[in-house]
């Protein structure tokens, strides 16, 4: 992934002003900052769902603001929050997320991978935080993506 000056205002909020960044595939990365830093932006313009003002952004060789279905198939999101899905078991949320990718893993291998496998049938409200924690993983892991 490659990004060179990227810019994002809101009104006269400037959220990312100017940011370069290189990130190599296989690498484990981490944006840390404040409330109100830009990461969030900077994340939603990699992914595709933010435009972006100004700048350069390249992932997995494509402009996330013009990536389409089958390359939004090949990255793992991992959301903020999934509070209004608590009423879902762990097998049922990972098996709704593996819908949404056409070479999914298989929901049941994935939740075992990370340790789950006796909380499968638990509702996500049930869950410790650290659980919720290994599901998010789950979540993005499921679609076997590429980043």
């Amino acid at each position: 992934m490659r990004v060179r000056g990227l810019r994002k205002a809101y009104g006269d909020v400037t959220a990312v002003d100017g940011l370069d960044l290189d990130i190599w595939h296989g690498e484990v990365f981490a944006l840390l900052g404040p409330n109100g830093a830009g990461k969030t932006t900077t994340v939603e313009i990699l992914e595709g769902y933010r435009q972006r003002d100004s700048g350069e952004v390249t992932v997995l060789g494509t402009d996330p603001g013009h990536g389409g279905r089958e390359w939004r198939s090949r990255i793992g999101i991992v959301l903020q929050s999934n509070t209004d899905a608590d009423e879902l078991s762990v097998r049922e949320m990972v098996g709704y997320f593996a819908a949404y990718y056409p070479g999914h893993a298989d929901p049941d291998e994935v939740i075992e991978s990370v340790g789950l496998t006796d909380k499968a049938g638990a509702r996500l409200r049930q869950l410790s935080g650290g659980q919720r924690r290994r599901v998010d993983v789950t979540l993005g892991i499921v679609g076997n993506p590429d980043c």
